[in-house]
């Protein structure tokens, strides 16, 4: 009798867990669509793409329903240091090509001293192209109309200027304008009349709360802060803002990594791009 009523318990057992099955039911705290797992993509970018990135990301998910994108936003040299001491990353985008060439093992030793080799050189691009432009506080308090102005008013200390650390791209873009001057940064920060940012985000903070009287930083950053910029910097200034992607050797997702990089050069991902002041190299 317990043997019949343990056999009519199994079958019941059975018969739900088929029941289950055919509903969709699957373990708790997994993810899938149509029976298929997500893939989980994480992608490494600067900063100053926060806004694009995360507009990109939910079209992108809308058409591929089996892929989750997750963002890391930080300062180039940042990521780089980051994905340099292992961090999972299947996706690079950085704000200079330096950072980028400090991973890529095809690069020469200037570029790459450590023979670092962590992207895959096939499948890196120039992405986009940003500008570099100098901000102000809402009203203009010191009345800095260009960077010739700024130049002059940093020499005389007059000015206080935000600007990007050493390690961070629109701060290695900021030391170049400062030296086209020929201005000392050393001397002007030690006076009181410098100060830093980890990210181009921290930089444009620094202006939109007027604790500085100018900032040096994206195009891009400035539009989506609502801040005019008072004058731009040209190639002969700082050179060329280049933005480099690439896919990482040990990538888990290749293929899924390639396709949203495919994505990001097309026509509606530019749009959204060149919306906010970026443009295609």
């Amino acid at each position: 009798m317990n043997t019949w009523k343990k056999a009519v318990g199994l079958a019941v057992m059975a018969a739900l867990a088929v029941g289950l099955i055919g509903c969709g039911g699957q373990p708790e705290g997994s993810k899938s669509t149509g029976g298929k797992e997500k893939v989980h993509l994480t992608v490494f970018a600067a900063a100053s793409m926060t806004e694009t990135l995360n507009q990109l990301k939910t079209e992108y998910e809308k058409q591929h329903p089996d892929v989750e994108i997750t963002f890391n936003y930080d300062s180039s040299g940042t990521l780089k240091k980051q994905i340099q001491n292992g961090a999972e990353c299947d996706l690079f985008i950085s704000a200079a090509q330096k950072q980028m060439n400090q991973l890529d093992v095809s690069k020469d030793e200037k570029a790459n001293p450590d023979k670092l080799d962590f992207i895959d050189p096939a499948t890196r691009i120039n992405l986009l192209e940003n500008k570099v432009v100098l901000v102000v506080p809402e009203g203009n308090p010191k009345q800095i109309q260009n960077f010739n102005d700024m130049a002059a008013k940093l020499k005389d200390g007059s000015v206080r200027l935000v600007m990007g650390n050493s390690d961070v791209p629109v701060g290695q873009y900021t030391e170049k304008i400062l030296k086209f001057y020929n201005l000392d940064e050393k001397a002007i920060a030690s006076a009181g009349n410098i100060t830093y940012g980890s990210n181009v985000k921290e930089v444009t903070t620094q202006v939109l709360e007027g604790s500085a009287d100018c900032g040096v930083v994206y195009a891009t950053d400035a539009f989506s802060a609502k801040l005019k910029p008072v004058d731009q910097a040209t190639k002969e200034m700082c050179g060329q803002v280049i933005y480099p992607a690439a896919v990482l050797k040990n990538s888990k997702q290749q293929d899924a990594a390639k396709d949203f990089l495919k994505f990001l050069q097309s026509d509606e991902a530019m749009k959204v791009f060149e919306s906010v002041g970026f443009s295609r190299v």
